[in-house]
């Protein structure tokens, strides 16, 4: 930032609220300044971090006292004060102890933990805003902007919520409080009327008024799939396997319970944090709930010897996988501690890498299309701090994936550190309807896991080699793919995917034989058909379905049965048209092969 002092020729980059990196530091600095706040108004509480997030910030919060919502607006009343101040923000270098000992002179305790935790020899950096006795100073590697005016106005803090210090269940339950800052009015008014609709569209409320789905507390982020919900789920499962059936993919099964000795030879268990992976004791032995697919599909590829004639060998699975999830960061269908990934492995030779990653980036953006997903960006994510491997087999990794990319003709923005701990990735993100991105797809590739765990092929010269690993995902988790959709559709699904496609009526009890016919040469024809024959109005019907999103709601008269013909009303629209059955069968057909989008005229009633 620009208190740092420049000791050798550099390359100077300005960035402001345009760019990412701007934009972060715009909002990490408005979180020092909530804490600044925090500290002003409830000086016994103590603070904890405060990161960026997407879209915003948080900070942990040890309060003596009780907050609760209402108090937020207290809160943010005292940052704009804050910003008034024009306070300068300026870097501190601290050595370890010094650090340490402060913190702890003013009642920080989590600060003085996390300081403390660090290596004797590291240097602390402080940002203090303000000056003299007033000044607040706080840890952080920065950058920060250069003075708390230079934060503007444009922030909001929005909720608050529990969470456990360092996301440990057996420590101290802090309040986490949420805020966002952009760089402009307009940003800001844009993203919370985004946030509205947002609200509007929840998938836990869409969800369960569709009969889809329910969540209940005696089965923590696990989905009782209701009827509709899991006819939806398994259109999505065999979507995915045709697709996959035109590319050769080997589909296969794997155990849900497995030797922890597995993942600790693969890296998994040591990577996990404590508890993250579900632990089962048998006898002596250690056992996990799978957690991941990828160390199992390399068992399936170890039995019997393959050749380099064998590559590529492409695996899936609809593998189901647990993870302890922290009660606090569940969320509906959007994260889970049951899931069902649509992953494969494929294993190739080097030389195979760049034309397995072209398909698979063609694969991609045609499903995604299927969807409607035509805003598609990707991220490149390289090595972490915390990886298997040599830096040899990085830079090799790396090198291969981004130069698949190039042929690809493939736009990526790099971001840094965040690839797995066994390779570097592609991250597809996707935008919705409402522009809110969502990371789904990924393509990995993994020169470290085949070797950690035994993979080999025999190559042309008979020897063995270890083949490389290109672990992908298109969807990624079923359950949230399905939660995305149920938002970015409001229900008002394509009627390939809709799990009911269709409601058939009479206009009176008279013609409910004639329904019970064409229910049963629609179910004939492969359509997702229920007949409606209560003693009921049919404007109550039609109301009562439109609720319910079901995209194609079929109206009988005595009229349309004298002629063999149908009055067909869809869902968003209040116009009917009246075709013959036989038409409206090939219609129908037409708009399921073509995976056609739904139309929506009136928002209100899709809504």
């Amino acid at each position: 930032d620009l208190t740092t002092t420049i000791t050798a020729d550099a390359n100077i980059v300005f960035h402001t609220s345009k760019t990412e990196k701007g934009l972060d530091t715009l909002r990490h600095s408005t979180a020092h300044i909530l804490a600044q706040a925090i500290k002003e108004l409830y000086p016994t509480a103590q603070i904890t971090i405060g990161p960026v997030i997407d879209n915003g910030f948080y900070y942990d919060v040890s309060f003596k006292e009780k907050i609760a919502d209402k108090d937020l607006e207290k809160i943010e009343g005292r940052m704009k004060e804050i910003v008034k101040r024009d306070l300068p923000i300026t870097r501190e270098v601290w050595n370890r102890d010094e650090a340490v000992t402060f913190f702890k002179s003013i009642g920080e305790d989590y600060k003085a933990e996390i300081i403390a935790d660090l290596p004797a020899d590291e240097t602390i950096s402080l940002y203090r805003q303000g000056e003299g006795d007033s000044a607040f100073l706080d840890l952080c590697r920065g950058p920060h902007i250069p003075s708390t005016a230079k934060a503007g106005r444009h922030f909001k803090l929005q909720h608050m919520a529990g969470a456990y210090w360092r996301g440990d269940s057996n420590n101290e339950m802090l309040t986490r409080i949420y805020g966002t800052a952009w760089g402009s009015k307009d940003e800001l008014k844009g993203y919370l009327r985004m946030l509205e609709e947002s609200a509007k569209r929840d998938h836990r409320k869409i969800g369960p008024a569709m009969g889809l789905f329910h969540l209940q507390d005696i089965a923590m982020g696990q989905v009782f799939w209701h009827k509709k919900g899991w006819q939806m789920f398994l259109t999505l499962q065999e979507y995915i396997r045709e697709k996959l059936k035109k590319h050769n993919y080997q589909e296969v099964n794997t155990p849900k319970i497995v030797d922890h000795s597995l993942y600790v030879k693969s890296g998994h268990w040591e990577k996990f944090s404590t508890g993250e992976i579900f632990e089962i004791h048998d006898g002596d032995k250690v056992m996990a709930l799978k957690p991941m697919n990828c160390p199992c599909h390399i068992q399936v590829f170890n039995q019997g010897i393959k050749s380099y004639r064998d590559l590529p060998l492409r695996m899936s699975e609809f593998g189901t996988c647990m993870r302890n999830e922290a009660h606090g960061a569940l969320h509906g269908l959007m994260r889970v501690r049951s899931m069902t990934q649509d992953d494969a492995h494929v294993f190739c030779t080097h030389a195979q890498i760049t034309d397995e990653v072209l398909l698979l980036c063609e694969l991609i953006k045609e499903v995604y299309a299927d969807f409607g997903f035509d805003n598609v960006r990707v991220k490149f994510s390289d090595r972490p701090e915390m990886r298997v491997g040599s830096d040899e087999v990085w830079d090799k990794a790396e090198e291969a994936l981004k130069k698949a990319c190039e042929v690809a003709g493939l736009e990526w923005t790099l971001n840094p550190g965040e690839g797995a701990f066994y390779g570097p990735k592609l991250e597809f993100v996707l935008k919705d309807c409402i522009g809110r991105d969502w990371q789904c797809g990924t393509i990995q590739l993994d020169f470290n896991l085949p070797d950690r765990l035994d993979a080999t092929f025999i190559n042309e010269q008979g020897e063995k080699e270890v083949p490389v690993m290109i672990h992908r995902a298109l969807l990624g988790s079923l359950e949230r793919f399905s939660g995305i959709l149920i938002e970015n559709f409001v229900g008002h699904f394509p009627l390939w995917l809709a799990p009911q496609q269709m409601v058939a009526m009479g206009i009176t009890e008279k013609q409910n034989p004639a329904v019970e016919k064409l229910v049963a040469r629609l179910e004939a024809e492969g359509f997702r058909i229920e007949g409606d024959y209560r003693n009921e109005k049919v404007s109550y019907k039609i109301r009562e379905h439109s609720v319910l999103r079901t995209p194609v709601q079929l109206v009988l008269g005595d009229r349309e049965i004298e002629n063999d013909t149908v009055t067909v009303r869809r869902l968003g629209s209040q116009k009917q048209t009246t075709m013959s059955v036989t038409d409206f069968i090939a219609a129908m057909h037409d708009e399921i092969n073509t995976k056609a989008l739904p139309i929506v005229e009136n928002n209100e009633e899709a809504a």
